[in-house]
């Protein structure tokens, strides 16, 4: 009986140290594979930082800590050093930058028993104070989006530094009781402050790299962590970029299509033609026509359209839209009369009300 609850207990004090060592699952928590790629992690984060942000989930009492388990996530799992050395030793293993802290293993296991049994110690108080969110519009090319690029933003950010003396922090309301006499009372409503270390704001200029990935769609957010403005009592606000697609003077974009025009002669319309089109990463894409082109027929080239944002494997479609040039210039008559022989074709003069359908 004393050997079966002797075993029990190890097995129990081997489970939890397990657990402790193990700490949290950043790839579960990202929603990646252990292979991933660093842009699977980083589009995979980018993605549930806009849909975990506190801001915009007041109602969830968990929001917080999901926000701050999953910018954990982030900042190792984008670090290859990090990742490696978290692959082996798993979260606690980042705390001292090596294993060394696991040398101690029953040392280190009953260190963490009042946080295995009484909460969370990472977990921040979530009445801290944050200072403004930013939103940036961050100008791409069509080009871009179909290729992909990094974009350097050069910020100038107000950092806070130390700086001599006192300052009131902290300030809050709070209710006083004055004894006026026997049996008499006052309360009054007093602001009462602590003191903390002066600090000022300084500007100090940092390069952001923003990966503009392909497929990227107007409107999207790419999200900063604590680049945001700052706050003397708190946390700094976020910075988010939001994407805006400039015009292109040959291509529109619309969803993963691509659209464009192409103008073509009456002689090419009749008798078919050969054309390349420059692609938006410069490739040609081959057009042949060996036959009648209509005015307004379109033609349609699969998988050169723009890659999809979640899939890269995936591309829509080029559709071109045809244009006929008709002569500016005065048939003769002879020259009438050579297209009739030509066409021979004969009237074919039909009135009708064209708006049927609209």
């Amino acid at each position: 009986m004393k050997l079966h609850w002797f075993s029990s207990f190890w097995l129990l004090l081997l489970y939890f140290i397990c657990a402790s060592f193990a700490g949290r699952d950043f790839y579960q928590i990202l929603g990646v594979s252990r292979s991933a790629s660093v842009k699977e992690i980083k589009k995979a984060y980018r993605k549930l930082a806009l849909q975990l942000h506190p801001d915009r989930n007041p109602d969830d009492p968990e929001a917080q800590a999901k926000f701050q388990d999953l910018g954990a996530a982030y900042e190792v799992l984008s670090d290859e050093e990090k990742r490696k050395q978290y692959d082996v030793y798993g979260e606690e293993g980042l705390k001292d930058g090596h294993h060394s802290s696991h040398g101690d293993i029953f040392s280190h296991f009953f260190g963490d028993f009042g946080f295995m049994f009484g909460g969370n110690p990472r977990q921040q108080d979530r009445n801290i104070p944050r200072g403004s969110d930013i939103i940036m519009e961050l100008e791409v090319t069509l080009e871009e989006v179909y290729s992909g690029n990094f974009v350097e933003v050069v910020r100038n950010k107000p950092v806070a530094r130390q700086a001599p003396g006192k300052r009131k922090c902290n300030c809050r309301q709070e209710m006083r009781t004055t004894q006026l006499g026997p049996g008499r009372f006052q309360m009054t409503q007093e602001v009462v402050c602590d003191e903390c270390p002066n600090v000022k704001l300084v500007n100090e200029e940092r390069t952001l790299e923003v990966e503009i990935e392909p497929g990227v769609r107007d409107g999207m957010e790419y999200p900063f962590i604590g680049e945001g403005e700052p706050h003397l009592d708190g946390e700094p606000g976020d910075l988010r970029f939001r994407i805006k697609v400039q015009k292109h003077p040959v291509f529109e974009r619309r969803g993963d299509d691509l659209f464009t025009n192409v103008t073509i002669s009456l002689v090419e319309a009749l008798v078919g033609f050969q054309m390349d089109i420059a692609h938006l990463d410069g490739h040609k894409v081959h057009i042949i026509r060996d036959k009648i082109t209509k005015p307004g027929a379109k033609l349609w080239k699969k998988g050169e359209g723009l890659p999809n944002f979640d899939n890269n494997n995936i591309r829509g479609s080029l559709i071109i839209t045809f244009d006929v040039e008709f002569p500016k210039e005065q048939l003769t008559a002879e020259q009438r009369e050579g297209v009739k022989q030509l066409l021979k074709q004969s009237s074919v003069l039909v009135i009708y009300n064209g708006l049927q359908g609209y």
